[in-house]
């Protein structure tokens, strides 16, 4: 099936399995995140979101890193730990719902031509090991990794 979205993207999902957009301004609501586009339609997987509290460099790797192991194969549970993305660190999956799709992502909307598609959360914790639902967890981590599963 032809999909939608622009010319890059179509051209990064077809060479790379994927194409990874950037949110950074989101006039203070949300922070700003990573996600891609077009891993389902290749692998059958949700596709995935990272919130840039680390580095866009990073989130970047996350998400090409979860690209690269469904497409080898590896699917990812909702609320499981996962090792492999960011050095000496678990992360989390988490589901984000639909009604968050229309804030969060218009480029795979339109791409899919709606919102017949799923995505899920990558949330990873502090340097310390705190993760943002962890009692005492400082309040920039709560507000900077907001979970889009719960806030978008």
């Amino acid at each position: 099936m032809e999909r939608g979205g622009d010319t890059k993207t179509r051209d990064d999902v077809a060479k790379h399995g994927c194409s990874v957009m950037h949110v950074f301004d989101s006039e203070g609501e949300l922070p700003p995140f990573a996600y891609s586009i077009g891993i389902q339609q290749e692998t059958g997987a949700p596709e995935v979101v990272v919130v840039v509290v680390l580095k866009q460099p990073i989130a970047h790797f996350v998400v090409n890193e979860y690209s690269k192991r469904v497409r080898e194969g590896e699917r990812f549970e909702v609320g499981c730990y996962y090792s492999g993305f960011l050095e000496g660190f678990d992360v989390y999956s988490d589901v984000v719902p639909e009604s968050a799709y229309g804030d969060c992502f218009g480029q795979s909307i339109g791409f899919y031509g709606g919102r017949e598609f799923a995505v899920v959360q990558i949330i990873y914790p502090t340097t310390g090991g705190v993760w943002p639902w962890t009692e005492g967890a400082p309040e920039s981590l709560r507000q900077w990794q907001s979970l889009l599963a719960h806030n978008c």
